[in-house]
């Protein structure tokens, strides 16, 4: 039988995650990650990662926020003379927390009706590592002077929305390899059972650190592939005021969850 991890309202699980969560609403007040309103929907998101899910999804989630606020702060005062900050004083606010967590949220829920938390672990750790694929190349990306619009190579002013470059690709990869390195690591301290012997996916899924390995490598090409969806939607779509920057963000999360439950579905990952 597969490791299973046991998450939603085992006591121990519930204790955790609430600890976890007084945590990020603590390090949000104090760093100024978010503005009130933005705090008060990490609260209701960490309430259903956490509780619904897993407390270990928790310590993912607060790393895409801090690492992200990391990478909004980097190179701060050059964004600021390119007109390129979200807010005064690099803040984010409620809208960006639904855009970024709504799916995560979701997969969380979902994992709680089916009580099924092993298999979503890894569905939840594509949507994160989307998010933080697509907000390190924003905020990286935009401090390269060379950015080429993703459709057709042509050169665009910074920040525009469909634009890449190659310092932007570089951080993509950075910030879904590091949510992917975590969730091997908190994710496999929970995990227990024995290993399924009935192939070698099943086997690697199962607690062994050759398996997470290669999980981690999956959800971490699925955060690339899923920044790479944001900028074609965001040049095809939200240049044309078709979409918002929240729902391209969605939509390539989403995107990036299909092909990683494809993926699970295709071959005995878990």
């Amino acid at each position: 039988m597969s490791a299973q991890v046991i998450g939603g309202l085992d006591p121990t699980n519930v204790v955790i995650s609430i600890s976890l969560i007084a945590a990020l609403l603590i390090a949000g007040q104090i760093f100024k990650v978010l503005d009130g309103p933005g705090i008060a929907a990490a609260g209701v998101l960490g309430i259903i990662v956490g509780v619904l899910g897993h407390w270990s999804w928790l310590v993912i989630l607060l790393t895409f926020l801090m690492s992200s606020y990391i990478a909004t702060k980097w190179g701060w005062q050059q964004k600021k003379e390119l007109g390129m900050c979200e807010s005064e004083d690099g803040h984010r606010g409620w809208r960006n927390v639904a855009a970024n967590g709504f799916l995560p949220g979701v997969v969380a829920l979902i994992a709680f009706i089916f009580a099924e938390w092993t298999m979503f672990n890894w569905l939840f750790v594509a949507a994160v590592a989307v998010a933080a694929a697509d907000t390190w190349a924003s905020e990286f990306g935009c401090l390269d002077p060379r950015v080429r619009l993703i459709r057709n190579g042509m050169l665009v002013p910074p920040g525009t929305n469909g634009g890449t470059s190659r310092l932007g690709q570089k951080a993509a990869l950075g910030g879904a390899a590091l949510v992917s390195i975590v969730a091997l690591v908190v994710g496999w301290v929970p995990a227990t059972g024995n290993i399924n012997e009935a192939g070698v996916f099943s086997a690697m899924a199962s607690g062994d650190w050759a398996g997470g390995m290669l999980l981690a490598l999956i959800t971490t090409c699925i955060g690339y592939i899923g920044c790479q969806i944001d900028s074609i939607l965001g040049a095809a779509f939200e240049n044309r005021g078709l979409m918002t920057k929240g729902g391209v963000n969605a939509a390539s999360i989403a995107i990036g969850v299909l092909l990683c439950g494809l993926i699970i579905l295709s071959f005995p990952l878990i």
